[in-house]
């Protein structure tokens, strides 16, 4: 097995408040999205939402992943003024969160 050389994912599930209307849903996103052009260490972006017909989602119904280059990019991206605003914004509408950072291992066989 071979760790990824400093990338670390970043992981957030989500089940929005019932209250908060699909567009408002949508604008949350892009507004998620955007960090990736205003925080440096972060490098990409991924969202869906849960298609499982395992039904063992706990409710949660949007996971988002951000690829960092390293634990103290994600320390940075905690801590930045955009990530802070858009955070401010975001989790209010949350019913429900779980974040997850982990260091990616390729398994060769």
């Amino acid at each position: 097995m071979e760790e990824a050389k400093g990338v670390v994912k970043h992981v957030l599930l989500a089940k929005f408040k019932d209250s908060t209307p699909p567009d408002q849903i949508e604008e949350l996103i892009k507004g998620y999205a955007n960090l990736v052009n205003l925080v440096p260490p972060m490098k990409a972006f991924h969202w869906g939402k849960d298609v499982s017909i395992e039904n063992m989602h706990q409710g949660f119904t949007h996971v988002f992943e951000s690829t960092f280059e390293s634990v103290e990019g994600i320390a940075e991206y905690v801590s930045h003024p955009a990530h802070v605003e858009f955070a401010n914004l975001f989790l209010p509408h949350l019913e429900k969160v779980i974040v997850f950072d982990y260091k990616p291992i390729t398994v060769h066989l």
